[in-house]
């Protein structure tokens, strides 16, 4: 059982030939010159040779250990063979034909594990954080949204527009018992046809929607079913969802710091975010009955959406809103019978204001 090897001592680099024979319970290190080392198994070390192709490398000692070097693999099997007793810590080259195999199986698991904790485990996690964020961090982070998604130089700052579409939030708000955000409409210079529910109480109005918008009950639709995405907290989930386990953590304990870098990230979500079904459906219901208890005409909604569909393929810049709140013949037919539930008749908004004039002042 002997075999050819090259010793380092540990403190010079030049590499010594020797012979290496196998014993129950060490090695015989042999020189060239004839003398004779004993390395005990139990103060071996193996830190090389564990893949095909590469050398096997012992080493004995601290800092700078002793090291002994074998090119030929058959040594560890012979090693675990003969020094049975103490060879365990050895790696064997009988299982490498496994290796690929696990590695492979190991991989797979990786990704079954990520995808899981992406399509259940994270979403999962960020609906409850969602739920339990303070509101002075979804005012913060909705601040931090709007710097992005809604500068300054784009907002129209027309002060009849703007008190306009606030007389008509405040209308839709005035029957909930409490209401734990200070809700700010903004209107942005945009010509297409959508709206966005942000953090903390903010909703952007992009001009284009206000144009198509024939009456303010058709708007008041519209801003009801973006309130309940802020009220149930819907765009917050979305944001957190996309969001790093350090901000969820931070959302959690209120932590404001990282929110203005987090800001830009947020935006983008938004802008690109397709709601699911059942939420649209969840805003849909209790943006009707928000339109109920505040004794606006839900038949604006109707007509909103009902146009929109009307319109279909004319113009794909008009139906910006129309595409990002899919499934639209089935929600007008739901809308429709969510309407016929009005216990009260409905009180017109703006009486004597002339609507279409409103609407026009922010077009630059």
């Amino acid at each position: 059982m002997s075999w050819s090897a090259q010793y380092l001592d540990g403190r010079t680099p030049v590499k010594q030939r020797v012979t290496v024979r196998i014993m129950r319970t060490g090695l015989e290190i042999v020189g060239e010159d004839g003398r004779t080392q004993w390395w005990p198994l139990r103060e071996v070390r193996q830190s090389q040779g564990f893949y095909a192709g590469e050398q096997v490398r012992l080493e004995r000692g601290g800092e700078l250990p002793e090291m002994l070097l074998v090119d030929d693999v058959g040594f560890l099997a012979a090693l675990r063979r003969e020094a049975a007793d103490g060879a365990r810590g050895f790696h064997d080259p009988g299982r490498r034909r496994f290796r690929i195999p696990l590695t492979v199986l190991a991989a797979a698991g990786v990704v079954l594990v990520g995808a899981g904790l992406y399509l259940w485990g994270i979403p999962a996690f960020a609906a409850v954080v969602a739920t339990r964020v303070p509101v002075a961090w979804e005012e913060r982070l909705g601040a931090s949204v709007m710097e992005h998604f809604a500068p300054e130089s784009r907002r129209c700052t027309d002060p009849v527009v703007r008190s306009t579409v606030d007389d008509i939030m405040t209308r839709l708000l005035a029957p909930l018992p409490s209401v734990p955000y200070r809700f700010r409409v903004t209107v942005v210079g945009d010509e297409r046809v959508n709206a966005v529910a942000a953090p903390g109480g903010y909703v952007v109005v992009l001009h284009g929607l206000l144009e198509r918008a024939d009456t303010p009950e058709e708007l008041a639709g519209v801003l009801a079913h973006e309130a309940q995405h802020v009220l149930r907290r819907h765009a917050t989930r979305a944001i957190l969802q996309h969001a790093s386990t350090g901000v969820l953590v931070a959302a959690l304990a209120g932590d404001v710091s990282g929110l203005v870098a987090f800001g830009l990230e947020s935006a983008r979500t938004l802008g690109a975010l397709r709601y699911s079904r059942q939420i649209e459906e969840e805003a849909d219901r209790e943006g009707m009955a928000m339109l109920h208890a505040a004794r606006v005409d839900p038949a604006g909604t109707l007509a909103f959406f009902e146009k929109l569909q009307r319109e279909h393929g004319a113009s794909e810049e008009m139906l910006r809103y129309l595409s990002t709140h899919p499934s639209a013949g089935d929600r007008i037919r739901t809308l429709r019978a969510l309407a016929a539930g009005a216990t009260a008749p409905p009180v017109p908004l703006l009486p004597g204001q002339d609507w279409a004039a409103i609407r026009r002042r922010c077009a630059r």
